[in-house]
């Protein structure tokens, strides 16, 4: 039993609602869904009674909600003591991050950062802004690098950064693959390659906006989630993709990767975020840090 499947279902007998619990921690519904189903069978009874409706707290469901309260508040608890324990041997940095920082931001800054701190210990998660949010919410991390979602809940500090550029990539024989820029309006019914906007929505919405500025339409040929993936469909010609620029760094033979122009040509949002509450002087050193050097991100 892990405590990210009680946190999700302490968040649903809380609230009564999958989708108000979802929001609360910041995660798809599904995903909260599959985390109590995880739980359920762990446990080997049902926790809640679901209809159209309603959901309800089974009888076991209400025995666990106060256990689970007492558990968790002991983990945080323990989290916390180690956190801030004097005798611990390394000051600690949990970062989370999504793959375009972890690539393009990340290396110079912690270059930076180990120079002027070496005693501090840097732990880095790699995931999706959907799933950096909660572990940052649960104090699982101290700071994350993500693509800030449309509404972000004022318990959030935010620190924009940059807006990454997209740029297009399309196979070597493409037409276009010789010219320095391709404009958007240039790109109506050509195959398109996009991710799934449920977990990677600042990328789809990037493609699907930039269409609807320029006045034309999007046609989609593929759905894939990972860059390198789509980048890969690219080069085995299924169709072209607006990547962030940093994915031109994959160096996929048979891939080409040309600039967009245009007013339209906007980039994704990139923002540092941490919990408005929580006192943390490393944390804080980093921030800093970034707002010295905007050369890292500019």
């Amino acid at each position: 039993m892990e405590l990210q499947h009680l946190r999700c279902f302490l968040a649903v007998a809380e609230t009564l609602h999958f989708g108000e619990a979802a929001h609360r921690l910041d995660m798809l519904p599904s995903a909260l869904g599959r985390n109590i189903r995880l739980l359920e069978e762990a446990l080997g009874t049902r926790l809640f009674t679901r209809s159209t409706r309603r959901v309800a707290l089974t009888e076991n469901g209400i025995l666990l909600r106060e256990e689970a309260r007492k558990l968790l508040a002991h983990a945080d608890a323990i989290m916390l003591q180690f956190r801030q324990n004097p005798r611990r041997a390394q000051p600690l940095l949990r970062v989370g991050t999504i793959d375009s920082a972890a690539i393009g931001l990340l290396p110079g800054l912690l270059q930076l950062f180990r120079q002027r701190f070496p005693e501090v210990e840097i732990q880095l998660y790699e995931d999706k802004t959907v799933h950096l949010l909660p572990k940052l919410k649960s104090g699982r991390l101290d700071l994350v690098f993500i693509r800030p979602p449309a509404q972000l809940d004022p318990q959030y500090e935010r620190l924009f950064l940059c807006h990454e550029p997209g740029i297009l990539a399309l196979p070597s024989s493409h037409p276009f693959a010789d010219r320095d820029a391709v404009e958007i309006r240039e790109l109506e019914g050509m195959p398109m390659i996009l991710p799934e906007r449920r977990s990677r929505p600042h990328s789809h919405d990037l493609t699907m906006n930039l269409f609807h500025n320029a006045g034309v339409q999007v046609t989609v040929s593929q759905m894939a989630d990972e860059k390198q993936t789509i980048i890969n469909l690219v080069a085995a010609g299924i169709g072209l993709a607006i990547v962030p620029a940093w994915s031109s760094r994959f160096q996929v033979a048979g891939v080409k990767f040309v600039q967009l122009t245009g007013p339209e040509a906007t980039g994704m949002p990139l923002e540092a975020v941490w919990m408005h509450d929580a006192q943390d002087e490393i944390r804080d050193s980093m921030l800093a840090m970034l707002k010295e050097h905007p050369e890292l991100y500019g």
